[in-house]
């Protein structure tokens, strides 16, 4: 499935040495790749956003006792930030964001099953050095 980004087309941030400058072609984008290669890292740099930024809604395993699809059904305009996804979401939130047309997406785990997705919508991190800084940005996976 590939659908334009409904909330932002670029993120971009700058936490210590690190900055995030991601392009969005989808309206779901899923990050999937290696442990270590910075996905995580990349979440708590977007949730820091949040404060500042309202179009931002971040999801972790610290909500694992919450209403996910409560939440996400009730949030519209989001930029929603899933971390942990292949054990946060079920299949029936998986269906759900499938359909979503009031929010965007950044799903980051492994297991893309029941969100209607293609190539078009997996990425891995990258990273660049330059200079004192380290820019992490999305490529196709596939």
């Amino acid at each position: 499935m590939k659908s334009k980004p409904i909330v932002m087309e670029h993120f971009s941030t700058v936490h210590t040495s690190f900055v995030l400058d991601f392009e969005f072609t989808n309206n779901i984008t899923i990050l999937t790749g290696d442990s270590g290669a910075g996905k995580t890292a990349s979440f708590s740099f977007i949730k820091e956003c949040m404060a500042l930024n309202p179009n931002i809604m971040c999801l972790n395993y610290l909500d694992y006792q919450k209403d996910i699809a409560t939440i996400i059904k009730s949030a519209s305009e989001k930029l929603i930030v899933i971390d942990n996804a292949d054990v946060l979401l079920n299949d029936d939130v998986r269906k759900y964001i499938a359909l979503d047309d009031k929010n965007q997406y950044l799903i980051i785990g492994r297991n893309p099953k029941n969100l209607f997705t293609t190539k078009d919508n997996l990425f891995e991190l990258v990273s660049e050095t330059q200079g004192e800084q380290t820019v992490l940005r999305l490529m196709s996976y596939l």
